[in-house]
């Protein structure tokens, strides 16, 4: 890592991303680009840099250790965001209602992807990325898996653009859905895919719907480290079946980093505003990983393989949004 950072490409690939990311980071605070999200912008920002040719080039082993290790760190970071406390405290209803979401939605999206004749490795990430918390569920199982950038970049917008479609789409059905504002803010923190997505939508409805809107969606985020950890035990047997030799265990030692994090914000006495700063790094990270994926994405291959991952994720976004309503309704 010492001697990464000590060569020039590393530090032209990391003002490079951190711009990137900086401009997600404040672009997302405007009205209409919270909807999309600082990472998503800072993935949109890498991918016009390759206008830039020059940057690129002279930044290419930067980028790749960026892509990678940073990301790495802003998840472990991201653990500060989750109160084990609070999430205990919201009961035993919306950790189960998380876990039906997340293993549902994933087997599902796989399930279609496959029908579609998807490959693996795009499959299961843009199923993750549904099921779970959007981007950082794509990134966080990639390497478990073991997937290019093609494979990353691809799965990163299908949930995130299909995230903002859908979180415009509940805003306007409230209105038709006769949910309370409790009731809404669990549809929302249940079915939408980033944690952007959730706030959004259910900020609309106000303060009540919005804590349980957050509430749902981290409850579903805590289990990131676990079906990723599961999923890549499942990926290394299912591809070295029939071999003798099998591979190193995929432990993701970085997940074990999110779930310490975690514990320690919650059981520990720090403030507050060392919390909200531990995670604003935690983004600034993850939106530079993000920015090195942009900057080194294939544009032929997504437009080639885009169109089947669209559809599978778009019907399983549908029949996640209408089990959240049904679930919501029956159990809030």
């Amino acid at each position: 890592m010492l001697m990464i950072m000590k060569k020039k490409s590393f530090w032209i690939a990391a003002v490079t991303t951190l711009a990137c990311s900086l401009l997600g980071k404040y672009l997302a605070l405007l009205p209409g680009f919270s909807l999309v999200g600082a990472l998503v912008i800072a993935l949109l920002a890498g991918m016009l840099m390759q206008t830039a040719s020059p940057i690129i080039y002279a930044s290419a082993e930067g980028i790749g250790f960026i892509s990678n290790k940073f990301l790495r760190f802003g998840i472990i970071l991201l653990g500060f965001r989750l109160n084990l406390y609070t999430l205990a405290e919201s009961g035993v209803k919306t950790i189960l209602l998380a876990c039906l979401v997340v293993t549902g939605t994933i087997l599902l999206t796989y399930w279609l992807c496959k029908k579609l004749g998807v490959e693996d490795k795009l499959a299961i990430l843009t199923a993750s990325g549904t099921g779970i918390c959007g981007a950082a569920a794509v990134m966080g199982v990639s390497p478990q898996v073991k997937a290019d950038r093609d494979d990353s970049v691809l799965a990163v917008a299908v949930v995130c653009i299909l995230g903002t479609v859908f979180t415009l789409i509940e805003i306007g059905l409230k209105p038709l859905l006769g949910l309370t504002n409790q009731q809404f803010g669990v549809m929302t923190g249940a079915s939408l895919h980033e944690i952007a997505h959730a706030v959004a939508a259910g900020g609309s409805a106000g303060t009540i719907s919005l804590d349980a809107s957050l509430i749902t969606k981290l409850s579903r985020v805590i289990l990131l480290a676990p079906v990723a950890l599961f999923i890549g035990i499942w990926f290394q047997r299912k591809n070295t079946s029939g071999q003798k030799e099998k591979g190193k265990l995929p432990i993701p030692w970085f997940m074990g980093g999110f779930l310490l994090s975690s514990a320690i914000g919650s059981f520990l006495p720090i403030p507050d505003s060392v919390i909200n700063w531990l995670v604003s790094a935690a983004y600034i990270l993850l939106g530079m990983a993000m920015a090195a994926l942009g900057m080194s994405v294939n544009f032929k291959v997504i437009l080639e393989r885009g169109g089947k991952v669209f559809l599978a994720a778009g019907i399983s976004s549908i029949v996640l949004m209408l089990f959240s309503i049904g679930a919501a309704k029956l159990f809030f």
